[in-house]
C-alpha cells in the first residue's frame, strides 16, 4: 500500500477537508491501495521518508524528495484533476 500524505498549518480542519476528498476521488477510480494520511506540518519531515507523495496546503519553502501536490486545487476544485493524476502517478 502507498501513502500519500497531507499537511496543513494545524493538521485539523483544511487537511482533513483534502485528505478526505482525495480519498473518495481515489476510491471513484478503484485505487483502494494508496492510504491518505493527515499529519501535522511539524512532522511532515518525518512522514517524507514512507510517502509517495506530499499534499501542501499551505506554501512550501524547501525541497522533497518525494512530488509535493497542491492541496489548494482540491478545496478550489480548479487543477483539482490535474494535481489527482500527479498523486496518482506517484503511487505507481
Amino acid at each position: 500500500m502507498k501513502k500519500v500524505i497531507v499537511a496543513c498549518g494545524s493538521g485539523v480542519a483544511t487537511s482533513q477537508t483534502v485528505a478526505s476528498k482525495v480519498t473518495r476521488l481515489l476510491k471513484e477510480r478503484n485505487l483502494d491501495d494508496i492510504k491518505v494520511e493527515v499529519v501535522d506540518l511539524k512532522s511532515v519531515d518525518t512522514h517524507i521518508k514512507n510517502s509517495a507523495a506530499y499534499i501542501a496546503i499551505t506554501k512550501i519553502e524547501k525541497q522533497y524528495p518525494i512530488p509535493v501536490i497542491n492541496g489548494i486545487a482540491f478545496l478550489t476544485g480548479i487543477n483539482m484533476d490535474a494535481e489527482l493524476q500527479k498523486i496518482i502517478e506517484a503511487c505507481k
